[in-house]
């Protein structure tokens, strides 16, 4: 039996500027009901009002009409997406603020897991120092509801994986604003949707959000052709657009994969550049960046150490690691604006770049939309094309009608999104992205793929979404701190994988299966018995290589065939929920599916994890 919410908007409607953001009267009024172990994202696109929608959550914010009910002694804590740092000397200063402030040890036991020191200036403190400090208040303070604006933005890869970790064991409810697509796939289990002032629910995690959203389109789409409502079609040119970006993107996939191959046979195991498909001189004559044994220090530390590469014209390079692993120095590195202590970097004298920083600075908020990108006009010149501003506004999802707008009205995404629309239309042949993804939704992140992949010079990126590395990046490097880089052909999972092989080797090739590939994915039987995959290996105390109890030894020999398995399961289900005619036609085997795949995803996690620890004991 369904247990009663911990929280309900009912009827809800909201005012701003004159105007119903939730409930106008034309349209269904806002309802909302959160139960008490609920995994909810919260999808939509910039502007809007996901954030308003959480204040409205946590009672910050009075709706003009409705109503707000939360059971008795429910702790709503509310994880701010750029949480106000003014007046704190210290980040603990931040975090014990307020009156409902989390006890010091908490706090400090949170702050060291996640390897922030709560002593640091808060006026000099990084991004992902802020981003520590306001995840360890909010954590901290036990809540039974958590809010989550953006957590991700800042943090590293590892922090990342804390927080993931976190949360699957939190006994709460929570709910989550995010473009960060694998955070969004591994922890939820419902979807919120707000389109348009209306909110709409689904009991599917994000991995079937997309599937849900073409299928709503659709009919959309056929109830105004029915309707012949031509300004109805027109209004919805952004939803068509989307749909039809998606569409444009799988054959951008195949020929990133095709990209990646190629690039794969001129990287040797040490990944360093070699010629394997051309000759030398066309090899050489394509080159636009060559690092040769670079190596760089700070103090005694090494950051990087004996790095070569060459880069070719038209790479997507991505750059990855913890925080302070060295990327920022190998960027400025690669384009110039650092000089390696050894070694040499030649650039190709008509290399001309284009930087994006994570600090948007160049959006001063004064400034209308037409002055950002026009200076003031009514054209602007994209590459060799002259277009109206009014129309290269909508190739970036915006409504014309805010040409005029100032900037500093605009929300934190769409100023990200105006600064790429602008940074784009100039002539370059090298772009470098800085953490790009910061504060953009799902249909940006979208159209940032399609652009980088149209895009026909040189990209370098620097990012932790794993997700936009994957779909993006024909080479990764990888830094893990040592001063060791890493050069791999494809995403931010070739690239661990690759590291899993480096240090365990390669797990057993998983038996032939005889099973049929249409077998449903909600079906997969566990494998070795029932199992626990949390269970800790056999202690690692003692002299010489340890033994393996009978349950260790048969983890150990049957697991790589399981994660095989499940990853030939994950496939299949992928594969069917991609179909948008699926909902349609069995929305129970739509949701079924979709739970059997958060399922598998969840235990390969599992599975992988604990075959690594196990691999570890048999190694000594």
């Amino acid at each position: 039996m369904a247990q009663p919410p911990i929280l309900s908007l009912e009827t809800i409607g909201l005012q701003q500027g004159g105007k119903w953001l939730f409930g106008a009267p034309d349209k269904e009024p806002l309802d909302l009901h959160i139960g008490p172990r609920d995994r909810l994202a919260l999808i939509g696109r910039n502007g809007a009002g996901k954030t308003t929608l959480f204040k409205l959550i946590d009672g910050r914010l009075e709706a003009d009409k409705g109503l707000r009910k939360v059971k008795p002694g429910t702790r709503i804590v509310l994880l701010e997406q750029d949480p106000d740092f003014t007046g704190h000397a210290t980040l603990l200063d931040f975090a014990l603020a307020g009156a409902d402030a989390p006890a010091r040890h908490e706090v400090e036991a949170i702050a060291g897991q996640l390897g922030i020191d709560l002593s640091r200036a808060a006026p000099g403190a990084s991004g992902g120092e802020r981003r520590r400090a306001a995840l360890a208040r909010a954590l901290a303070q036990d809540p039974d509801l958590l809010l989550m604006d953006e957590p991700t933005n800042h943090l590293d890869l590892a922090a990342i994986d804390w927080l993931e970790d976190w949360l699957t064991r939190y006994k709460g409810a929570f709910v989550v604003i995010s473009h960060d697509r694998t955070f969004l796939t591994r922890l939820t289990r419902a979807t919120l949707w707000l389109d348009r002032g209306i909110l709409r629910r689904k009991e599917v995690g994000f991995g079937g959000y997309e599937a849900w959203e073409e299928q709503v389109y659709a009919e959309e789409a056929r109830a105004a052709e029915r309707l012949d409502a031509r300004l109805k079609l027109e209004a919805h040119w952004l939803e068509r657009g989307v749909t039809a970006r998606r569409k444009r993107n799988q054959g951008r996939l195949e020929k990133l994969w095709q990209m990646r191959s190629a690039r794969a046979a001129m990287i040797n195991p040490q990944g360093t550049a070699k010629l394997q498909l051309a000759s030398e001189e066309e090899f050489k004559s394509k080159s636009v960046i060559v690092a040769e044994n670079v190596s760089k220090s700070y103090g005694e530390r090494r950051i990087i150490r004996d790095f070569s590469l060459r880069v070719q014209r038209g790479d997507r390079i991505g750059v990855v690691g913890a925080n302070g692993a060295g990327k920022t120095t190998l960027l400025k590195l690669l384009t110039g604006e650092l000089e390696p202590d050894s070694g040499s970097v030649t650039r190709a004298k008509t290399l001309s770049g284009v930087m994006i920083d994570q600090q948007r600075s160049l959006m001063e908020p004064d400034r209308t939309v037409r002055q950002v990108l026009a200076e003031g006009g009514d054209w602007i010149d994209v590459g060799d094309t002259r277009k109206h501003v009014q129309g290269y506004l909508k190739e970036f999802l915006f409504d014309p009608g805010i040409v005029d707008t100032k900037v500093g009205i605009l929300s934190g995404g769409e100023r990200s999104r105006l600064l790429l629309a602008r940074e784009f239309a100039r002539k370059s042949n090298l772009l470098v992205l800085d953490e790009p993804t910061n504060d953009l939704d799902l249909e940006t992140l979208d159209l940032l793929q399609e652009v980088i992949a149209d895009y026909e010079g040189t990209v370098l990126i620097v990012s932790h979404d794993r997700d936009f590395l994957d779909r993006t990046v024909t080479v990764t490097l990888g830094l893990d701190g040592s001063g060791r880089v890493d050069v791999v052909a494809g995403g931010y999972e070739d690239w661990v994988k690759q590291r899993r092989q480096g240090r365990k080797g390669p797990p057993p090739a998983p038996p032939a299966s005889g099973r049929g590939e249409q077998r449903a994915i909600s079906t997969l039987p566990p494998a070795g018995g029932d199992r626990d995959l949390s269970a800790q290996p056999a202690s690692r105390s003692g002299v010489g290589k340890p033994k393996l109890s009978y349950k260790d030894q048969r983890d150990y020999d049957l697991l790589p065939a399981r994660i095989a398995e499940l990853d030939a399961a994950i496939a299949r289900g992928e594969a069917i929920l991609a179909d948008p005619a699926l909902y349609t036609a069995d929305p129970q085997r739509f949701a079924t599916i979709s739970q059997g795949l958060a399922h598998a995803r969840a235990e390969k996690d599992a599975a992988e994890e604990r075959w690594l620890e196990l691999a570890e004991l048999v190694e000594g």
